[in-house]
């Protein structure tokens, strides 16, 4: 009778201990996906903030985009970088930046512009495909001697990114050109680039330029100092309009064959 209790006693010890390990392999087998689970769900959630933010980012823009179409944009992303350049590095800076009517810029200045910079400003839609891929072929080439931005998306940029290139930049700035096109139309757009781009260490559009480079408003320059004032663009802290009699010919002679 006593070894008849005794085995039965065994017998349920072992069936707790199975029924333990079985319980405890259970409860192991459960946590790597809860943990994994919470993961995914934490991953999610900073994924969707993250879009959210960028997407508010992005409407405020745009949202900017259409007041520009009637204000006239009193700073720049541009204008505030080389202000904290000149902080941080303690440097002297005096900002130069008027804005002014388009009607008040000399057609001179403002064909010489488009010559130098956009030479199908009036034609495409905010990107120049020709261009770009002229611009691409040129890369595959090693012999890249032009950029493909077109004045729409050099005002996009100058608003918002200041000059700091990023593969992330390139991507919000395309998303907005179409927009700013739209919004905006070829008139403003340019308006808006000739006040507002970099002329020169602290100089802001034509009219800044003109007085700062030649002492007369940007109403009164002529053919030929347009071409000098419009080959400074492309590197405005390094060229002296003086300095730039090869470049401002063949800005003369696009202004030619473009019938102006």
């Amino acid at each position: 009778m006593g070894e008849v209790k005794k085995t039965s006693d065994e017998n349920s010890s072992s069936a707790r201990l199975l029924l333990w390990s079985v319980t405890e392999t259970a409860n192991t087998s459960v946590k790597p996906p809860l943990r994994t689970n919470f993961l995914r769900s934490r991953i999610a959630r900073l994924a969707f903030g993250a879009l959210l933010l960028l997407v508010s980012v992005w409407l405020l823009a745009v949202l900017m985009l259409v007041a520009v179409r009637w204000i006239d944009p009193p700073t720049t992303a541009v204008h505030v970088q080389r202000r904290l350049q000149a902080l941080i590095h303690n440097t002297p800076y005096r900002e130069r930046y008027k804005f002014i009517p388009l009607a008040q810029v000399s057609p001179d200045l403002q064909h010489a512009v488009i010559a130098a910079e956009d030479t199908r400003f009036y034609q495409h839609h905010g990107f120049d495909w020709q261009q770009i891929q002229i611009a691409a072929q040129e890369d595959l080439e090693g012999e890249r001697t032009r950029g493909a931005s077109t004045i729409t998306q050099q005002l996009v940029k100058n608003l918002f990114y200041g000059t700091g290139r990023s593969f992330l930049r390139k991507g919000a700035e395309a998303t907005l050109v179409p927009v700013a096109e739209y919004v905006l139309g070829k008139r403003r757009i340019l308006e808006l680039y000739l006040n507002v781009v970099e002329w020169g260490p602290g100089v802001y559009g034509a009219e800044s330029a003109c007085l700062y480079y030649d002492k007369i408003p940007a109403r009164s320059v002529r053919r030929e100092q347009a071409a000098r004032l419009a080959a400074i663009l492309p590197a405005p802290l390094k060229r002296r309009p003086e300095r730039m009699n090869s470049y401002s010919a063949i800005i003369l002679r696009r202004m030619d064959q473009m019938g102006w």
